[in-house]
């Protein structure tokens, strides 16, 4: 399929999806999740890293819920690559500032199975941070995990393929206010 098929592709896959959360829940979740980091890293002056692509949303609608001092930077590490299934971990971009001794909280969209997130977190910590933290707008429930949870999640989400607040559909699809599951066939 070519980029000029896959956007409408995308559009009838988000026509015939089904919402899971509307933009109400997710602005409830947004609020419980920065209540919830405020409580914890108030105090820490923490480096916030925003992964690219997903969780640059979510990033950006949770941070100015954050009332207190913190740096921001991003990093860019992915499995996926515009496909629907994972693949070997590719670092894209890493983090510019440094992480020795700092607080380090890592904002995306989904732990799925976690790998890519686990791997983000194990690299922090390779290169020095003192405490690394999670925060995750959407949890997906499996049995596929790596042995990790993020430290703060939004919402809990079945196994379905899912779409919108930051996560994808072959690259489309992210700047949806709300998240929908595709149709299970």
């Amino acid at each position: 399929m070519t980029m000029n098929e896959i956007a409408p592709h995308a559009w009838q896959i988000y026509q015939e999806s089904d919402c899971l959360y509307n933009e109400q829940q997710i602005q409830q979740a947004l609020d419980k999740m920065a209540t919830e980091i405020t409580q914890q890293l108030a105090d820490k002056n923490p480096l916030v890293l925003s992964v690219m692509n997903g969780g640059l949303i979510t990033a950006g609608q949770l941070l100015p819920r954050c009332l207190f001092p913190l740096e921001m930077d991003y990093l860019h590490a992915t499995r996926y690559s515009n496909s629907t299934e994972g693949g070997e971990l590719t670092w894209r971009v890493k983090p510019k500032s440094d992480l020795q001794g700092r607080t380090v909280l890592i904002v995306d969209d989904i732990h799925d199975v976690g790998a890519t997130l686990q791997s983000i977190i194990d690299e922090c910590y390779r290169v020095g941070a003192e405490a690394v933290y999670s925060a995750v707008l959407v949890n997906k429930i499996h049995d596929r995990k790596v042995k990790m949870r993020a430290d703060f999640v939004g919402l809990d989400v079945e196994d379905r393929y899912i779409f919108g607040c930051g996560m994808d559909y072959k690259g489309y699809l992210r700047n949806l206010p709300a998240i929908y599951a595709m149709k299970e066939k």
